[in-house]
């Protein structure tokens, strides 16, 4: 919660649940990352919070951006951004999709199969390549699934696939998943990587570039390490697999960017109990998983949340949303502690939402009209 974000929702008109985002906050994470990896471009995980005015700010302060779809690309191409600044990171793109990305400028893309390498050698001859290989992502608090990547040992033959199509085998890539408290999940993944690049150098095919993808985290509930404690640990774990031939890297923040930039404000609908007995209240507020909260699934993430009754003595509460689907409950598993006096009414403010909330919110999901944004 900064002043700025305060004194927006002094003033505001109450019409239901928004989202302040302070780019001010974006600008000094920025700054910070550039910092603390000097040697490294870095690349905005555009689907953490795509708003215009997010990529403007991060364009004009020198950012590249990864992005996961055509529209994506366009929307960074709106904001000023060359092409030369733009992967397409998604291993799964339809070549009609690729061919686009092609037609505009973008000359970088992920694969992680042959068949993927097929695609853009036919819809973007010439570009660079980077394969992705999985990473179990442990320590993570929304750990990536077997979705994206493949095994290390299959990475050499993908690459020199695309040398063979003639394509430019560029790099390797890995996300050691979303929200990574242990500043040292980075090491394993670069002797994988490390691995690859000698695998493919006596094939006579010479990688440039290692992509540490994301992962790196805002405050929840939780401390996490400050993002020069992560660039110190990486740094150190490039000298170890790599030598004095450290390649060329490149990081996608997302959440660490504009996570704690965010603040959600919203209201108290009901409070209540399932039955007279029971000694754990029911609150339902204006916003929930459909909402804009959808990283409340399984509980992984668990936001900070405040009240206009803090410090007041508190007791157990199920958290949930307004819509009429019963998965819509955001935490019932490690019910949270609220203020016992807290009434239908009240406003509460869920901190660290920046990323990951408005591009999940629902269309019109019951009616319920998407999350507004304002950025400030």
């Amino acid at each position: 919660m900064t002043d700025r974000i305060r004194e927006f929702l002094r003033n505001r008109r109450d019409d239901g649940p928004v989202l302040v985002v302070d780019l001010d906050v974006v600008r000094d994470n920025y700054n910070a990352f550039a910092k603390a990896l000097p040697d490294s471009r870095v690349f905005y995980a555009v689907k953490a919070n795509p708003a215009p005015e997010v990529l403007k700010l991060l364009g004009s302060l020198g950012s590249c951006f990864d992005t996961a779809s055509v529209a994506e690309i366009e929307m960074v191409l709106a904001a000023g951004v060359t092409p030369d600044r733009i992967s397409y990171g998604n291993t799964i793109k339809k070549e009609r999709d690729i061919a686009r990305a092609f037609e505009v400028g973008v000359r970088l893309f992920a694969v992680d199969c042959k068949a993927e390498v097929e695609k853009v050698a036919r819809a973007a001859p010439g570009s660079k390549v980077f394969c992705r290989i999985l990473c179990d992502g442990a320590g993570a608090e929304w750990p990536l699934s077997r979705k994206f990547g493949c095994e290390p040992s299959m990475a050499a033959d993908v690459l020199e696939h695309a040398h063979r199509q003639g394509l430019e085998a560029y790099g390797v890539s890995f996300h050691v998943g979303s929200q990574q408290r242990n500043q040292h999940a980075w090491d394993r993944a670069l002797a994988q990587a490390a691995a690859v690049f000698k695998e493919c150098g006596e094939r006579g095919i010479n990688l440039s570039m290692v992509n540490l993808g994301g992962g790196f985290p805002t405050k929840y509930l939780k401390n996490v390490p400050t993002v020069r404690t992560y660039g110190s640990a990486i740094f150190k774990a490039l000298r170890k697999h790599f030598g004095n031939r450290i390649p060329e890297t490149i990081i996608e923040p997302g959440r660490g960017m504009v996570g704690n930039a965010g603040v959600i404000e919203t209201e108290v609908v009901l409070v209540s109990k399932k039955s007279e007995e029971d000694e754990v209240r029911w609150v339902y507020l204006d916003i929930g998983k459909f909402g804009g909260l959808a990283e409340t699934m399984d509980e992984s993430i668990r936001y900070p949340i405040r009240t206009p009754r803090d410090g007041a003595e508190t007791s157990p509460c199920i958290l949930a949303g307004p819509t009429c689907d019963s998965a819509d409950v955001l935490y019932e598993k490690q019910p949270y502690l609220l203020p016992v006096s807290i009434e239908i009414g009240d406003k509460l403010l869920i901190e660290g939402t920046g990323a990951y909330t408005a591009t999940y919110s629902s269309v019109a999901f019951n009616g319920f009209p998407p999350l507004k944004t304002v950025h400030i």
